[in-house]
This record gives C-alpha cells, structure tokens and sequence, in this order.
C-alpha cells in the first residue's frame, strides 16, 4: 500500500470543547461588558483563530504583547475549565489505533494554542502516534490558509494528495481544500449545510475505519 497520512484538527474533532471554549469566552467577553449568543459564536467563534475572534467582538486589531495578554487570559480561562473534563469524541482513540496499525502516518494540526494541546495530548497520551504536531505558534496564516496542513504533510514526507483531514468547521475545511486534501467533515458543531462540500460526513470514529480511509485515498 502506498503511504497515506490522516490529520486531525482538534477543537470539535478530536475533543468537542466547543462549549467549554465558550463557556470561557463568556466569562472573558462578561468582563468586558459584552454577552455574544450562541448563533454569534457559532459564526463567530468555532473554527476561528483568536485573532479573529477577538477583533470581532472587540471591534480592531490586536497585535504583539496586547494580543499576547488577551489569549493567555482566555486560554487559561479554558485550560481551568476543560482540564478535568477531557474526553474524545466518542471512537478516536481505537480509530487512531487501527490506523497505525494498517501503517498510516497522523499528525495534528489545531488553530488552539500549544498549551491546550499539550493539555489534551498529555491527557489522553495520543502523541507519541502523531508523525506531526502543529498549533497556532507553529504558522503564519491561519485557517482557512492551507500553511497548516501543507506544513503536516511536508512534517509527515507526504503529498497532499495522500493525505486525508478531519475537520469540524467552514475554515478547517475550507484549508484543507485549498491544501488539494480530501476532508471528512465531523458534524460536531456544524450541519453539512454550514460546511463546504466534504467526501465524506461523520458524527463520530465508530463510522470510519482505516479501510475506509484507505478507499478514499485511491
């Protein structure tokens, strides 16, 4: 079999931590006199990088230290929420599992930070099975740019067309796309109907096996 490579996004593929994302926003954005609702966040916030996220609800730009200062509050914020909370969604680990055992190569790419990946890999001691580790720190351009996954597929030796992305939001799909990778869409937070057009939907891994994958890839 040829080499092939999966990615992960992680926030609503891996774990579903949206609504612990925006349990913290809430309490960031409550500080400042603001309360987003659901629908805004849902435009807004899933899938968005934090420099987005926050020059929108905020109203401009922030860069160099004030934008430092702002994630490290609303991150943290989340770390304390989320910390004793982490699970998968609901086959990942076995479906990672299966596909190192069929001689795929995996990697990660997440528009979160390294702390929250850090959290929760070490949580649940998927890195050692990840050819390719990328947070926001490690890019650019964040999603919907493809610098992420370009990036993972070059960490991993691999072409982007051997590779195959799971992705949960219109941003992540829409890199992965731009990247010339198939995507299987997860319906986390989103219904197919928000997504750009996927080759394949999953509400969670027991759909999906290495086989699957490999078909897809062909």
């Amino acid at each position: 079999m040829k080499k092939q490579a999966v990615i992960f996004d992680m926030d609503g593929v891996i774990c579903h931590t949206n609504p612990y994302h925006s349990e913290a926003f809430r309490v960031f954005f409550g500080k400042r006199g603001l309360s987003p609702t659901e629908e805004e966040f849902a435009q807004h916030m899933y899938g968005k990088s934090n420099k987005y996220i926050f020059s929108h609800f905020l109203g401009r730009d922030f860069e160099g230290e004030e934008f430092s200062a702002l994630e490290n509050e609303k991150e943290g914020l989340f770390r304390q929420i989320y910390a004793s909370k982490v699970e998968t969604i609901p086959g990942f680990l076995p479906f990672l599992d299966d596909l190192k055992t069929s001689g795929f190569r995996t990697g990660v790419a997440t528009s979160a930070p390294a702390a929250n990946l850090e959290l929760i890999m070490g949580t649940l001691g998927f890195g050692p099975k990840m050819e390719s580790i990328l947070a926001s720190e490690h890019v650019k351009k964040h999603k919907p740019d493809p610098e992420v996954y370009l990036t993972s597929a070059r960490n991993m030796g691999m072409k982007p067309e051997n590779c195959l992305v799971f992705e949960d939001s219109f941003s992540g799909v829409s890199a992965a796309r731009n990247a010339g990778m198939q995507v299987i869409g997860v319906l986390s937070s989103h219904s197919k109907e928000e997504l750009p057009p996927c080759n394949l939907y999953i509400e969670d891994f027991h759909e999906v096996n290495a086989r699957i994958i490999a078909d897809l890839l062909t």
